[in-house]
């Protein structure tokens, strides 16, 4: 029997473990930084499976490394496990959680014939925080030669949303909140008496709403008013918003972000009301996709069955962000999207939290730890990649 043969039977032989943590994460959603039961019962799948796992890494409570094997080359694989407020897993970090168990289960079974260390890193907050980028400052990418995971999306891609064809379309992101503070003052007896906190956010809506007209291919950006006043007839004295502006890499977010504060500063210069802005988690940065891993990722994929007829075909490809960009600034590293069946639903819908755990979905997950297995098998006999990887770290 082959290495390939042995890693892939050794992810069937945990077919069921696989999928029953995938349907764990998912019916437990837990919010970044929060995911308590998802990434112990992410650890224990691993420590049941011969890995050691050191639990609270980096001084993060739901952060774990699991660790099997002592050779040269060493494999990474992230495992996402944070679930959305309202629509739960739809992102499908479950499935993202087991495939990563599952690769690294298949990849350990021969990780001593193939001269490798498995690791797996659970990854809290991609949502939001950025625990990635937690890890990386906290040294845990250090010895890293290779970093990989996949993404549950609609239809495959080797690389993602980072294939040659469309570089940049990973954007780098800030996410911020936004809060002005005024006086209050009754709506109608004496307004004049007030500073309309709302005022200042309306007008830099207005203002972000004017500046779309113009911004570079690529710029984007969001909001939401998560805190708009208390009562139709009192002035509104506190109102806040959460922003995530976007853009393709990280000096062009840095100009949008100045133009788009810019906006934020016009609405409390035109009002009166004072306005103050927070920094949620980290920036995510761009992504730059090792081509060769793509590469070797796509022919374990189609050894499987997997078609990637969309990229070639040239299909749009989607836009967004992830911390697993900052880990490809420093690490060697491939984020493919894996096709699960969705019935026209996409990431962030409640119809694509359903689409997470059927059949069809265990199906696509089990196939994408044992093609990520086979891409690390494939790495290590690849003798120029293999010293590439191991003398750039």
């Amino acid at each position: 029997m082959t290495a390939l043969d042995l890693s892939r039977e050794a992810v069937e032989a945990v077919r069921d473990e696989l999928i029953t943590l995938s349907h764990f994460i998912h019916q437990h959603p837990e919010m970044g930084y929060q995911e308590f039961e998802s990434a112990a019962a992410a650890a224990a799948v691993l420590e049941a499976n011969g890995f050691v796992v050191e639990r609270g890494v980096a001084s993060l409570s739901t952060a774990f490394r699991a660790t099997k094997g002592s050779g040269s080359l060493h494999v990474y694989y992230c495992a996402e496990y944070d679930a959305l407020p309202e629509v739960g897993h739809a992102c499908g970090h479950n499935i993202i959680a087991a495939s990563s168990v599952g690769a690294a289960i298949g990849l350990g079974a021969v990780a001593d014939e193939a001269d490798l260390t498995v690791v797996v890193l659970g990854t809290p907050s991609e949502e939001g925080g950025g625990g990635k980028i937690d890890l990386i400052n906290a040294g845990f990418f250090a010895d890293a030669h290779l970093a990989m995971m996949l993404h549950p999306w609609p239809g495959d891609y080797p690389g993602g949303v980072f294939s040659d064809r469309l570089k940049g379309q990973c954007l780098a992101v800030d996410q911020f909140d936004v809060e002005y503070r005024g006086k209050e003052a009754h709506a109608s007896a004496a307004p004049w008496e007030g500073v309309n906190a709302l005022d200042a956010l309306t007008i830099a809506q207005v203002a972000i709403g004017l500046l779309r007209q113009q911004l570079k291919p690529g710029d984007q950006v969001h909001l939401v008013v998560s805190n708009g006043g208390s009562a139709a007839n009192i002035i509104p004295s506190f109102v806040s918003a959460r922003v995530m502006v976007r853009s393709p890499n990280l000096e062009s977010l840095q100009a949008l972000r100045t133009q788009v504060n810019h906006c934020f500063e016009a609405g409390s210069l035109a009002t009166g009301a004072t306005m103050t802005m927070r920094l949620i988690g980290h920036t995510f940065s761009h992504m730059n996709s090792d081509a060769d891993l793509v590469k070797h990722y796509r022919s374990a994929a189609e050894a499987l069955g997997r078609s990637f007829a969309l990229d070639d075909a040239g299909a749009p490809i989607p836009t967004f962000s992830t911390d697993m960009a900052n880990v490809s600034l420093v690490v060697p590293s491939i984020h493919p999207l894996l096709g699960i069946v969705t019935h026209g639903a996409v990431n962030h819908q409640p119809q694509f939290t359903a689409a997470c755990i059927t059949p069809e979905a265990d199906q696509a997950m089990i196939e994408g730890a044992i093609a990520l297995a086979h891409t690390g098998l494939s790495v290590a006999g690849d003798a120029d990649l293999r010293a590439r990887l191991m003398d750039a770290s």
